[in-house]
């Protein structure tokens, strides 16, 4: 199985991790710490599921994912 994110109706190809994937694709969003403590790159994820790279230490509902430390696992659709 392809590790893909969905991103507004784009597909963006999986290089690090999805914060890095979607700067790569020239998609900018917020984000600070880079490293799963501060929560500011919470999404929410509308299909998929990720591994976390790190352990992430930041506050999170159970449908949103940190971008900064997480992979795609398989597909993965994620809302702006």
């Amino acid at each position: 199985m392809q590790n893909i994110i969905r991103y507004e109706g784009r597909i963006i190809p999986v290089v690090g991790t999805i914060l890095e994937s979607l700067e790569k694709s020239g998609i900018s969003i917020e984000s600070q710490c880079r490293g799963g403590f501060c929560g500011v790159c919470t999404r929410k994820i509308r299909s998929g599921s990720v591994v976390y790279t790190t352990e992430p230490l930041g506050f999170m509902d159970d449908d949103e994912i940190l971008t900064c430390c997480s992979v795609p696992k398989g597909e993965v659709e994620i809302e702006v």
